[in-house]
Formats: C-alpha cells, structure tokens, sequence
C-alpha cells in the first residue's frame, strides 16, 4: 500500500506546470559539448593490470621508457602493475584554456581491477585528430575488488572503469570564432512547435520588439535589438533566464521490472469501465532425494520439483465505472479507488491503451 501511495504522489505532483528557464530546455546554436578521447597508460597496479597477451600494453610502456632514454626489450617487460586505458570527456565548447574537468578512464586489456591506480600524462583530442586537453592523475573506482589464491573474491562496484575529478586541463580553446550575431539562434532539446513558438513570444514580449522568429518546430532565430547598448554576452543572458512553460506531450511510462508507473499531465480516460480480479501464482519447492545403491560407485542426487498453483482470490471482483478523466489526478483517483498494486496498475493501463481510452503515448521500459 505504501508504493501505491508514492504512485498516486507522482500522479498528482504531474498535473502542476511549472514555467523553465530558456536555458533549461534549449540551447544556443553553436554551443554545445565536445568529446575528447585519449590513449594512456594507468600505473601502480597492485598485480592487476594487463598481462603479456595484451600486446599493446607491453608497446605502449617500451615506447614511454625509450622517450626517458631507457631501453628494455619487449621480450623482458611484466606489465602486472599496468594497464592500458581509454580516457574519454566532454567539455563545453566556450571552456577557455586553462579549464579543469573530470575525465573518465576504461581498461583497453584484460586487467583485473584499476584500483590504486594512477593515470600517466595522456594528450586527448577531438575527431578531427587535433590535441586540445591533457589529462592525468590518481583514478578513482569507487569500490573494490579483491581476489585471493584461493579462489575467494569480494567486489563493490566496476573495478574495470574510474573518474580522475578535474583530472584533465584545457590546452586551448575549443571554439576561437566566437559568435556570429547574424546567425544567432536557439535550438529546442526537444523539438516541440508549441514549445518554440512559447518561447519566441516570451522572448518578444520581453524585449517589446520582434527580437525572435520562429524558423521550425527545433529554431528560433534571435536579432539583437536595433539602437540598444546591451552587448551581446548581456543579451544572451538575458534570453537564456526568460522562463516559458514547456507544452508537454500526454504519455504514461511504464517499468515492469520495478511496478514504477509515471503519468503526465495531460493524460485523459475515455469513459470505460475497469473490471480488476485477485489471481495469485505461487510455485512451491518439493525436493526429492535419490540415493544410490550401496557400493555402487553412484553420488546421491536431488532434484527439485517445482509445482506451479493458480489461486483465485475469494473476494469479488471490483468494478468501477469511469465517466472520463480529464486529467491525471483524476486518473490517480480513480486506479487508487481500485486499490490495486502498481503492477495490477500497469496492466491497467495497458488494457485501456488496447480498448482506445487512455488518450496518451504508452511506454513500457
């Protein structure tokens, strides 16, 4: 009963609208993040790193040694304490030189565990090939993983990836163009025309001219205002903390593993009526013991038999009429009135997306 209360929570605090930032919903055509990507090498395994069969490993740390003037044959090279790693970030694309950010790094090899581990000076770069951060540091897993000679091992979390936080730095600038103010535009996160067209009023009843002009469903084209001494940085600024209240498609998400069940405001029923029965499945365990003969070389087996039971509640089935729900508090009030679980919920509401009441986009996770 307690889930199902948190269920109808979620209903009800979905039929409030609050009005967002520009900024929260769209962006700035031009301003976006950029992926980086490096190679690089994690030392100070404790015996957990890749081994010889991990061949670019054994390349990677004799290249390294010859750039410190050391020469060591690959043929004599134990790379237990190292591991070969992928680096990856994103970075906003305004960052200036000099910015520091988290970076993430994977195993490449067949290392065991990055735990204590130290990333090495790693360059990263863009997809056109062109270095622009170096990253470097003490990696952190966020748990464990321990295993004994015996066999026996104790794990906590993914030991095979980590965060080195503010690990990486900015070499230069991403973006040395800047802004073109005559292709100044916004671009919805999610294309909505009534949401683009909310906002282009919003931003013209701010400034009292016509600033913003709808192009599509995605864009809206942003003029600076004529004879204004706002700069350009001030305009932006201001754009971006206009609030508007985002148009938000009827849909109703479904998670089965979890019984989770989300609808949005403006979800509605058509007049049905819900017939709702108790059915119970239970699977119960008989285990059966077969032992051999004596002195017949044979090992004592058991086998599990598993009985399926079907149970229909004694209680009567409930019906409730619905004369239409306008809304998803409505909706709420009804299933509550129910008093099912939120899984009996969802099959609720698959059935009433099946017989064509539920106005809403239906998905299931």
């Amino acid at each position: 009963m307690r889930n199902l209360k948190l269920l109808i929570l979620v209903l009800l605090l979905s039929n409030v609208l609050f009005a967002q930032r520009i900024k929260d919903i769209a962006y700035f055509k031009g301003v976006t993040s950029e992926q980086l990507i490096g190679y690089g090498l994690v030392v100070g395994l404790s015996g957990t790193g890749d081994s010889y069969r991990s061949t670019f490993t054994v390349q990677s740390v004799t290249s390294m040694l010859k750039r410190f003037g050391i020469t060591v044959p690959e043929t004599n090279l134990r790379t237990r304490n190292v591991a070969a790693v992928m680096v990856t970030a994103k970075v906003n694309n305004l960052a200036k030189q000099g910015t520091e950010f988290d970076v993430s790094v994977s195993s490449l090899g067949d290392a065991k565990s990055l735990m204590g581990g130290t990333l090495l000076m790693t360059p990263l770069s863009r997809n056109d090939g062109n270095v622009y951060a170096m990253s470097q540091g003490p990696v952190s897993i966020g748990g464990y993983d321990i295993n004994t000679s015996s066999g026996g091992r104790v794990a906590k979390n993914h030991a095979l990836s980590g965060r080195i936080p503010n690990g990486g730095i900015l070499e230069k600038s991403i973006l040395d163009e800047g802004f073109v103010p005559e292709e100044l535009s916004i671009v919805l996160k999610e294309p909505d025309f009534t949401t683009s067209n909310a906002i282009a009023d919003s931003i013209n009843n701010a400034f009292g001219t016509q600033v913003a002009t709808l192009v599509d469903g995605a864009e809206i084209s942003l003029n600076i205002p004529a004879g204004g001494q706002t700069s350009l940085t001030e305009f932006l600024a201001r754009v971006e903390s206009i609030e508007v209240i985002k148009d938000v498609i009827a849909k109703v998400v479904l998670n089965e593993r979890t019984g989770t069940v989300v609808a949005g405001s403006n979800v509605k029923i058509s007049p049905v009526s819900i017939s709702h029965g108790s059915l119970n499945i239970t699977i119960n365990s008989y285990p059966i013991i077969s032992q051999p003969e004596p002195f017949s070389q044979g090992q004592t087996t058991v086998f599990n038999n598993l009985v399926p039971e079907v149970n229909e509640g004694e209680q009567e089935v409930s019906t409730y009429s619905l004369d239409g729900a306008s809304n998803a508090q409505e909706v709420a009030a009804a299933l509550n009135s129910l008093k099912v679980s939120p899984r009996d919920i969802i099959a609720i509401f698959q059935a009433l997306k099946e017989a064509g009441a539920l106005t809403a986009e239906l998905i299931i996770m």
